[in-house]
């Protein structure tokens, strides 16, 4: 397996995990930022053309429901995110990741987010990844998994590490994009 430049991108979710480590054989790049709503990180979309990664590994949108954003106005941005990737960095390999498992009263909203991604991911090329079962017991975090309901525990990471592990060994399967695809952005279409 060749060394990649793989770049994680998000919220505190991303931001506290350990990916240099876990991945050594990468050149790893930790853009999570606690806080992070989806505004937030088109925002910072800059800094991921700048680092020219092989790989974007996205995780995103717990703290815009946190923030009361209805399910349309989370997954029309995480599209123009992966729509903006695509376009910024054609070649790049794309995994979209669920919006993992929280508090019951957000479990609804989520899991239908989380649905509408998995149906979007394909227009942009890029790979998606459900992280619930792994995480959820029933409809919430595993409390295994996590001390204030959200943030992930060590075992919290091992259990997302089982199923990144294999995303991103089928990730790196797909060759690079080597020319830009057309795509209509989600506030363009009719």
């Amino acid at each position: 397996m060749t060394a990649e430049k793989l770049l994680f991108l998000g919220d505190s979710l991303t931001e506290g995990g350990d990916w240099a480590a876990w991945f050594p054989d990468d050149e790893v790049i930790n853009q999570g930022v606690g806080g992070d709503t989806t505004a937030d990180v088109i925002a910072r979309l800059d800094d991921v053309v700048a680092a020219d990664p092989d790989s974007v590994v996205l995780l995103i949108g717990t703290n815009d429901f946190a923030q009361r954003r209805s399910v349309e106005q989370v997954v029309r941005t995480i599209e123009t995110i992966m729509v903006d990737l695509r376009r910024l960095l054609p070649g790049v390999r794309l995994l979209l990741q669920s919006i993992p498992p929280r508090g019951s009263d957000y479990s609804d909203r989520i899991q239908d987010a989380n649905r509408h991604l998995r149906q979007f991911a394909a227009t942009v090329r890029a790979q998606y990844l459900d992280l619930w079962p792994a995480l959820a017991t029933g409809d919430v975090l595993n409390p295994d998994f996590t001390e204030d309901g959200l943030h992930f525990t060590e075992e919290g990471y091992q259990a997302w590490l089982s199923e990144l592990r294999p995303g991103l060994e089928r990730l790196r399967d797909e060759p690079p994009m080597s020319r830009p695809i057309s795509i209509i952005r989600p506030s363009e279409s009719a």
